[in-house]
């Protein structure tokens, strides 16, 4: 028997024998809530159950011959998709892996693993400060605390367990001997699913690597769709790896590999469909959000305005310069890494009075997993289409030489056009905290954007920039004050001055004026 309530997602109370294509789908877990049994029944609980049904757009595109393992083919998949996904997203806590991050309090030790020669040696830190940008992103996430902190040699970091049998040892008895502690924190980018599962059993412990918190930062600071959706993309790997260990455990009891009755497919594979299913709406969506953005770009080109996009490590202060070149008094900087994870557009104007957008950006953050990054290439799209771009750094920052490496590496596998990368502005930031450093490059500005120092200087070299990055010239034109012309330019081009010669009922205009806009002036009024 099947009782059902309609709706878009349909739930329903069921004992249902799987006969027909019916995927179920637990609100809080896509698989946590699902339990097969030696005898290959399939137990469902009563509460947070979801049904998608043959007749959801899904399984239409598929009948009309969607290719919906591709999620680039989005012509078959109706809009109806983008308002479930919204729907789904609403409940954050989708994923039973990294959900328990978020609900109460951690405990956390933090290990660093330390190597200290050969090719794997971080050669621009050491390992006392990337312990501290660790401790930093714990203390991120609400009701998280660190309890003691240890640095580790190790000869191969790559190895299963990281650490040699002798410090693994010792690391599980310091562990063991500290109740207090509740999480383990492996200061590394990426843990794989084996290793994590071999640690956990046994400290006893929650286990993170740098991924996952970073994941969890991003999503305690998402507050729009957009960031909610690239954070639920992003979060996909660690889907998987859970699924992998839960079909492990579940094989050990003889359960894991059998088929579900009458489906033709085993727990792992429709697992694995339901993962793919969610990959594929989630794409869609953002693919949306991307259409959008192009739009939005593509106005901003026709009214010519020079894009600025400011861009730095997490916590360099992009947001406070921002509010300081533009005035902008809605702004709120917040002193924590990762504040800003959405783009955001803030109108200014140089010294000559020309408008320009400047873009706030998300930071970045060193051993930041690629498809980490790649979950955000619709936000980060609009540095490429940038005119120009600012590259903050927090001079005062120790490590403020790798932090510099780790951006401009992001830039570089971002594929942005060498031109853009060649009249990128560097601002040391917070000088107002540190001696003044020594500047050899023109492209070098040192400023405090807390406190204004070397912001007028810094606003005339963007000033400089943008006129050259967009192909803008000053112009003086000879005006009649009683024809539309000088209203057009008010309009179109950036007003410097005017001279009025009363005698003619003419005046003098200084403009700064794109190409094309003085071309359109001469069709219309140089006849």
């Amino acid at each position: 028997m099947l009782l059902v309530r309609a709706s878009r997602a349909v739930r329903c109370c069921c004992s249902y024998s799987l006969h027909k294509t019916v995927t179920f789908q637990a609100r809080h877990s896509l698989y946590s809530a699902h339990k097969v049994h030696s005898n290959g029944h399939f137990h469902l609980p009563l509460s947070g159950i979801r049904c998608f049904f043959s007749g959801s757009p899904y399984w239409k595109a598929k009948k009309h011959g969607g290719e919906h393992s591709k999620a680039g083919n989005l012509t078959a998949i109706d809009d109806y998709w983008l308002e479930e996904v919204e729907e789904e997203l609403e409940d954050l806590d989708l994923s039973p892996h990294t959900a328990s991050l978020l609900q109460g309090a951690h405990r956390v030790f933090i290990v660093h693993p330390d190597v200290k020669w050969g090719a794997k040696k971080d050669q621009l830190s050491t390992a006392d400060l990337q312990v501290a940008e660790a401790a930093a992103l714990v203390h991120s996430l609400p009701n998280w605390s660190v309890v003691n902190t240890l640095i580790m040699s190790t000869k191969s970091p790559d190895s299963k367990l990281i650490f040699g049998k002798g410090n693994f040892q010792t690391l599980t008895d310091v562990i063991k001997g500290h109740p207090q502690i509740t999480a383990v924190f492996l200061n590394v980018e990426r843990l794989s699913s084996l290793t994590e599962k071999e640690m956990e059993e046994a400290w006893g412990v929650k286990v993170f690597d740098r991924y996952t918190v970073v994941l969890n930062i991003f999503r305690f600071n998402a507050h729009t769709k957009e960031a909610k959706l690239q954070i639920a993309l992003a979060e996909l790997p660690l889907l998987r790896s859970s699924l992998k260990n839960e079909t492990a455990h579940m094989d050990q009891q003889g359960g894991g590999s059998r088929y579900i009755m009458g489906s033709g497919e085993t727990f792992l594979e429709v697992q694995q469909r339901l993962l793919k299913e969610r990959e594929i709406k989630i794409k869609y969506a953002l693919e949306k959000v991307k259409k959008k953005r192009n739009l939005l770009r593509t106005q901003r080109r026709r009214r010519e305005f020079p894009i600025i996009s400011i861009l730095g490590y997490t916590n360099s202060g992009k947001t406070t310069l921002i509010k300081a070149l533009t005035g902008d008094e809605g702004l709120q900087p917040r002193d924590q890494l990762f504040a800003t994870l959405d783009v955001t557009s803030h109108a200014g104007l140089l010294p000559c009075h020309m408008p320009v957008i400047y873009v706030d950006t998300i930071g970045f953050l060193s051993q930041l997993p690629h498809n980490l990054i790649e979950s955000f290439s619709a936000t980060l799209e609009d540095v490429v289409h940038s005119d120009l771009l600012i590259h903050v750094r927090d001079i005062s920052h120790p490590e403020t030489t790798k932090q510099k490496a780790s951006v401009l590496s992001v830039l570089k596998n971002l594929g942005l056009p060498q031109q853009l990368l060649d009249t990128m502005i560097e601002v040391q930031n917070k000088i107002d905290l540190i001696d003044m450093p020594e500047n050899t490059e023109d492209s070098v500005l040192s400023v405090s954007a807390l406190h204004g120092h070397g912001l007028e200087d810094l606003k005339q070299q963007v000033e400089t920039a943008v006129m050259k990055s967009t192909g803008r010239n000053v112009v003086t034109i000879k005006v009649n004050l009683e024809s539309p012309q000088l209203s057009w330019l008010y309009k179109e081009a950036s007003v410097q001055e005017v001279k009025v010669l009363p005698e003619d009922g003419t005046a003098r205009v200084r403009v700064i004026i794109t190409n094309s806009a003085y071309g359109k002036y001469r069709k219309l009024f140089c006849k």
